[in-house]
């Protein structure tokens, strides 16, 4: 195989269940170089032809994954959901390996302190944070939610009517909530990028960020 230099943009996707499968397809639709790897024939048989390479074998075995060249991928991702063991095995065996940059899909809070303790260097929790997301959407009258850090998220929800007809920096939303308006959208138009000029229209959206409590008060007022 090329080596690692030539391998910068690629991605190894270990584990190729509903999350696995769904990135690698992504990936691929991109435009990306994927190795797709599970222990599942079937699996493995579903995706041939649909991602640039995919093979049936144990990750949890160093050498299989050596075979296959993942040590020579700069970007991996561990997608092994309810078999805990072979997601923690696997991803140690890539840290062992040196690969610069592991994404490893984590099932409980637990789990994701071990994966992090034993070499993954960025950790997702699919579920719980889509669950997250959906709980801020429903219970509250923001239009999307991300939370970008811990305690930190962005917000997009619809400009309070007092805000309408003046400009941002006529309205002082930062002083007032502590939040800073990054993005506005007109009705009809895209986003742009709010100044203390933008002048608020009626049925604007707005993108702000800030601590997730102040964002949340801010996207009451609307």
């Amino acid at each position: 195989m090329a080596d690692r230099k030539d391998r910068g943009d690629a991605v190894a996707v270990i584990g190729l269940g509903r999350f696995g499968s769904a990135l690698a397809l992504e990936l691929a639709d991109r435009g990306v170089e994927v190795l797709g790897v599970d222990n599942d024939p079937r699996t493995v048989q579903q995706l041939s032809g649909q991602l640039t390479h995919v093979a049936c074998a144990d990750s949890t075995d160093p050498d299989a994954l050596t075979q296959l060249g993942v040590e020579e991928f700069g970007r991996t991702v561990v997608g092994i959901g309810n078999d805990i063991e072979a997601s923690i095995l696997t991803t140690s065996i890539l840290a062992d390996f040196g690969v610069p940059d592991i994404w490893a899909k984590s099932i409980s809070r637990q789990h994701s302190r071990i994966l992090q303790r034993v070499g993954a260097h960025h950790v997702v929790q699919p579920e719980h944070d889509m669950g997250e997301r959906v709980a801020h959407l429903v219970t509250g009258r923001m239009l999307d939610y991300v939370e970008i850090d811990e305690d930190y998220a962005l917000v997009k929800t619809k400009a309070p009517g007092w805000a309408v007809g003046r400009t941002l920096g006529e309205l002082g939303i930062r002083t007032k909530y502590g939040v800073t308006v990054v993005g506005v959208k007109s009705p009809g138009g895209g986003f742009t990028y709010a100044t203390s000029e933008t002048t608020i229209h009626g049925h604007t959206v707005l993108l702000v960020a800030g601590e997730t409590g102040m964002a949340e008060r801010f996207a009451e007022e609307t």
